[in-house]
């Protein structure tokens, strides 16, 4: 069975990208529609994707979704506020975890929740929190059903999507820490 833990792999490779670009959407949206700053590439990298989207997702997929996966509609909805709590506390972890990791690898964080009513330290707060448990629902609820489709219907072209994938973001790393 060695083809099948590569494959998955390949999938989570490709489900990592899906999320990180679905992350960065959100966040340019934000910045349009709700704060209204115009466009602003909220990415540390140059290309259209947050890396950090794409961890929390995995995390997700790793630690939450498996209690929901296979289970009949009627228990999944019984489940939300679990999922709920669970994507929340998750994100909001990996949140601060990743601030401090920028903060130490590039001398700032590249958000501030100082605003927030109730945050900590302008790393995280509440109502980031409740959105990322609410994304963390729609994930794993709407978009990982349909990503996993998404993947089986690539077959055995998972692999080439997945190494693309790789490619790309290693590329874009060292020149946007080349050129930063």
């Amino acid at each position: 069975m060695p083809g099948k833990k590569y494959e998955s792999i390949n999938n989570y490779i490709i489900y990592f990208m899906l999320y990180a670009i679905i992350g960065w959407v959100y966040e340019v949206l934000l910045e349009l529609f709700v704060w209204k700053h115009g466009f602003i590439n909220r990415g540390t990298l140059f290309g259209p994707w947050l890396p950090v989207y794409g961890f929390g997702a995995l995390i997700f997929i790793f630690f939450i979704y498996p209690i929901i996966k296979n289970k009949p509609i009627k228990r999944k909805i019984i489940l939300i506020p679990v999922i709920f709590l669970g994507c929340m506390f998750a994100a909001t972890l990996l949140e601060l975890i990743t601030s401090y990791l920028c903060e130490w690898t590039i001398g700032n964080i590249p958000w501030d929740y100082f605003n927030y009513k109730i945050h900590f330290q302008g790393r995280i707060a509440l109502s980031t929190s409740i959105r990322f448990g609410i994304g963390g629902v729609v994930f794993l609820y709407l978009l990982q059903p349909l990503f996993e489709k998404i993947c089986n219907k690539l077959g055995s072209k998972v692999k080439l999507v997945s190494y693309i994938i790789i490619g790309i973001l290693i590329i874009d790393t060292v020149i946007s820490f080349i050129i930063k």
